[in-house]
Parts: structure tokens; sequence; C-alpha cells
């Protein structure tokens, strides 16, 4: 399947992991690597910066150098990075800094500092579309409590300040909303634990965080969900599943970067204030890694 070219946030992007040493300094050399490993194994592109990559703990020349170091190991139009701030202008900012590094688009979380009301979502957004590069909004109501709901997205949309959006309400049901009220906006799946579902829907990219463990076998499910393939998706999901449910929890980053760990990659610490797993959290993430690598999926 050739890189979409046109709408580079579609496909298979990977929320990336970032590969922290034991004195929880950035490995930028590792990272590179985990970027062109990805895309060698199949995925479309990067999300660096977003809440798997632990932006929020990042200094700002670090968050520059990681978007940098993703643009410099696959190139510009494969990089969506997020570009959250509390404020519109610091976002603004983070999106103007990505097209320098030759980014093609970026992912924005709205306003999250309060629970912020319709029209600052809109003045947000408004703000961000104006740095040029294409957005794609991100719906996290679960840890923003800000709801962009299909109404408000639609509003977005038809106002030229959105492209795409990755839904992670949990919520499939919107998909067929979102089609109806804005059928030129891309939805991308955002949860790992509903990408079946959303796939069948109409779903057209996928901002993903256990490919960066199981990138073969996510792909391959992602390929088969998109051409409704259900007698390849449908298994394939199953067993992938109690793996892609942590996406969804609290302890997501430490889960995925266990499972790196796991399968041979490096996955590595977590900055505070994220402390390691509970052991019996630890041991559930390790036997779910341990069957996939079992059943051939790593």
């Amino acid at each position: 399947m050739t890189h979409p070219q046109r709408r580079p946030w579609r496909g298979v992007l990977v929320a990336t992991a970032l590969p922290l040493r034991e004195d929880l300094s950035i490995d930028y050399d590792r990272y590179a690597e985990h970027c062109a490993w990805l895309v060698a194994e199949g995925c479309d592109g990067v999300v660096p910066n977003g809440s798997l990559g632990e932006y929020q703990v990042l200094t700002p020349a670090e968050r520059a150098r990681v978007v940098e170091t993703a643009v410099a190991a696959i190139g510009g139009e494969r990089v969506m990075p997020g570009v959250a701030a509390y404020g519109a202008a610091e976002a603004r900012r983070w999106a103007e800094q990505a097209g320098e590094a030759g980014c093609a688009s970026v992912m924005l979380l709205p306003p999250n500092a309060y629970r912020a009301d319709e029209r600052s979502v809109l003045a947000h957004y408004a703000e961000v579309a104006r740095a040029g590069l294409p957005v794609v909004a991100y719906n996290n109501p679960v840890d923003t409590k800000v709801d962009l709901v299909p109404e408000l997205l639609a509003r977005l949309h038809g106002e030229g300040h959105i492209h795409g959006v990755k839904e992670f309400s949990g919520d499939v049901r919107r998909a067929y909303r979102i089609a109806e009220l804005a059928p030129e906006l891309d939805l991308l799946a955002g949860a790992d634990d509903v990408l079946l579902e959303l796939a069948v829907a109409g779903a057209k990219g996928w901002v993903a965080g256990y490919p960066n463990a199981l990138p073969g076998a996510s792909v391959r499910l992602y390929r088969a969900a998109l051409a409704r393939d259900l007698t390849t998706a449908l298994p394939l999901y199953r067993r992938l599943h109690p793996l892609l449910r942590w996406d969804s929890r609290v302890e997501f980053v430490q889960a995925i970067k266990l499972s790196m760990d796991v399968v041979g990659r490096y996955g590595g610490p977590v900055r505070p204030p994220r402390v390691p797993l509970l052991p019996e959290q630890e041991a559930r993430v390790r036997a779910a890694t341990e069957k996939a690598v079992a059943a051939g999926l790593a």
C-alpha cells in the first residue's frame, strides 16, 4: 500500500513511546531507530509528543528535538506531532515548530486546563490552524473533560479548522453521526480496543499505541479490518485484545513499554509523576504479551 500523500494522517500512525535511559534522559538515537523500525514493519507514520510520548513532562527543547528526530528518521510526510498546550498561542507555536521541522500535519487536543466551552474550543482550533498545517483534532473526554461531540467536530470541520479526528471516547456510535454531519472529516481510531468496530464503521486511520510492541500483527489487523475481511481480522483482534485494552487504561504508557521490553525491543522506564506498574499489573501485561509472542504475533 503506498503512503497516502494527499492525506498524511491516514493509515496506521503510531503514537510513539519515548525511550528513556535509566537516568530518565531521552535516548534520541534509539528513538530514531524505533521510528524507522515501525515504518519498516508496515506502519504509515508516527505521532510524537502524544500522551504515550510523555510530552507533558518534556522540556521545550526536548519536545522540539523529538519531532526533529522523527522527521530525520522517516521524513516529515510521515510525522504528525502532538501540539497540545494549555494556551492556543503556545499550541500554535508548536504547530509552527512542526512545520519548520518538515511535518505534514499535526494533532491537537482542545484546551484542557479547564472544562472549555464550545466558543473557547472553536477559538483554540482556529488559532492553531493559522499555523498553516492540517490539524487532526484529538477527542479524549476521558482525560481532558472536554468532549468534541460530533456536532462540534462538524462545526470545526465546516469552518476549515480540522481535517480529521482521533476519536478516543470509546463510543463507536459516534462514527456514524460524524459521517452524517461531516462526510469529508476523516475519522481515526484513537483507542486500540475499539479499532475493529471503528474500522468497519469507516475509519480512515488508526492513531495507535500497541504497534510500538507488535507492529506487524497490528498492521495486519488494521488492513484486514479496513478491507472488511472479518475472517482474518476477528480472530487476530480477539488474540490481541487482552493487550489492546491496556491502551485505554491509566497505566497505558507503562504497559506498552513493558510489552516492548518483553518482545525484545526497548521500552524502558517512565518519567514521574508516572510510577512503575504494580506487580499484579506487570504480571498480567507480561503474560498477555508472552502469549501473543507464543502465537507468532511478535
